[in-house]
């Protein structure tokens, strides 16, 4: 019984949290302010909404692409066609089922490809590793960019408070994280051994990339996806005037916040747009064009998802039956 309640959690949770922050957000909204956000979405121009899910689709394309150079040192090269439509599948199911996606995209290309799930399954957990270093990556350069931002909250002071919170985080911290790996791997404690397994595991990871034979093509592909993903919301920036001259600084944290609020609900559903317009008005977008802004983001990528996933999994059948 407690397994179930387990499994229904995690499904409905997420879900439950993303309706409860749109309920949330929508009741502090006055009339005029609601007015004020239609507004914004009857005038935003399109076309750069359009743009951002041609950088979306290029993505997708990059990433399914990316597969194969994991797949094939195992002996296998299956269809591109297959590979892009396991992929957008993935994407769909995760809007419903959190990390579901990655599952069913294994057990697609098990199906159609004849290769077998833990195989595949292990090849998406490496792509994880290189998508999360690029992930940190990102943050970091966020918190370089924003570090007067950042010590301006931790020591409530602008100036020469920004340069040493700059030394902290990229020259002690680095230093202090490298030794405390080295202490901590000769800990006894359970919680502690489970965290080094995981991060050794990621290490184990970074390194596989590095063998690979086709390593610099992998590597190319991942650095392509992270920036096509930038480009989504670059894009998005200049479809209301109000975000039209946002600083490259602003671009990254909002980025950032964005794709950390997917973690928390299904999609992002209700923490993306609350998530991204509380960081845009950190840069004095007006409280109503940051809140259009971040709907129409959040829009315009489920329905990119919802339209392809869906027709993906439509088609991924037929397409593979006219082949046999």
């Amino acid at each position: 019984m407690n397994k179930k309640i387990k499994k229904i959690s995690f499904i409905t949770l997420p879900i439950a949290l993303g309706v409860f922050l749109i309920w949330y957000s929508l009741s502090k909204l006055t009339n005029s302010d609601l007015q004020a956000i239609k507004t914004s979405f009857r005038t935003a121009n399109y076309w750069w909404v359009a743009l951002s899910l041609f950088f979306g689709i290029l993505s997708h394309l990059s990433r399914a692409y990316r597969w194969q150079f994991l797949l094939e040192p195992l002996g296998y090269k299956p269809r591109f066609a297959n590979s892009i439509m396991a992929v957008l599948i993935a994407y769909l199911l995760n809007l419903v089922i959190p990390r579901s996606g990655e599952v069913a995209r294994a057990a697609s290309i098990k199906k159609y490809e004849n290769i077998p799930f833990k195989k595949a399954f292990g090849t998406i957990v490496a792509e994880r590793v290189a998508d999360v270093i690029m992930l940190v990556g990102i943050i970091g350069i966020a918190f370089f960019l924003q570090t007067k931002l950042i010590s301006s909250y931790i020591f409530k002071e602008d100036g020469e408070s920004s340069i040493y919170f700059k030394i902290i985080i990229f020259g002690v911290f680095p230093i202090v994280a490298f030794f405390s790996y080295k202490y901590l791997k000769k800990s006894k404690n359970s919680i502690i051994i489970k965290i080094m397994s995981f991060i050794n595991d990621l290490l184990d990871g970074v390194k596989s990339i590095f063998k690979m034979k086709k390593k610099w093509a992998f590597i190319f592909h991942t650095v392509f996806i992270w920036t096509m993903y930038v480009l989504m919301f670059y894009a998005v920036t200049f479809a209301l005037p109000e975000t039209t001259n946002l600083p490259f600084a602003a671009i990254i944290v909002g980025f950032v916040v964005g794709g950390l609020s997917m973690a928390l609900t299904n999609g992002g559903l209700g923490t993306y747009p609350v998530f991204v317009a509380s960081a845009l008005i950190l840069y004095n977008v007006e409280d109503n064009s940051a809140r259009a802004f971040g709907w129409i983001m959040w829009t315009a990528q489920t329905i990119m998802v919802i339209v392809f996933g869906g027709l993906s999994f439509l088609l991924l059948p037929i397409y593979n039956k006219y082949q046999k």
